[in-house]
């Protein structure tokens, strides 16, 4: 079985994001969006490969392969098109509370924000909730 790419590294939070953030919204929003998840999470953010932060930590074993391994529980990413939110676990169950997010961009696996005052962080909060919830459900704690 191939080794998983995105793995947690020691590498430092605050100067991926110094050096990474395209713009200085993207590095407020940055620094802003580290206070909310290690608040809400109560996990230190921490590097999963060369470009996300993330907090907290689940095993995961596919139901479809053999692939298994670490992944955040929430996180995200200051990219330079948007900041990539990991906060959603996709399940049509959760759907509704997209409709209050506020102005988002969904791709397969993260929602993508321009910036963080489009939207509604009291429903990211409901997001990050719902989606640890189900991960803790799912694979455990």
């Amino acid at each position: 079985m191939a080794e998983l790419k995105t793995q947690q590294t020691n590498e430092d939070v605050i100067e991926f994001i110094n050096n990474f953030a395209n713009n200085e919204q993207k590095r407020q929003d940055s620094f802003e969006l580290l206070k909310i998840m290690k608040d809400f999470t109560g996990y230190e953010p921490k590097m999963w490969g060369p470009t996300m932060i993330g907090f907290g930590m689940y095993h995961y074993k596919s139901d479809r392969s053999n692939q298994e391994g670490d992944w955040p529980l929430v996180g995200f990413s200051p990219r330079k098109a948007a900041i990539s939110l990991y906060v959603y676990s996709g399940m049509p169950e959760h759907e509704h509370l997209l409709k209050d997010l506020g102005k988002y961009k969904m791709g397969k696996a993260c929602i993508y924000v321009n910036k963080l005052s489009d939207i509604n962080i009291e429903v990211l909060k409901k997001l990050m909730q719902e989606t640890i919830d189900f991960l803790h459900d799912r694979y455990g704690k």
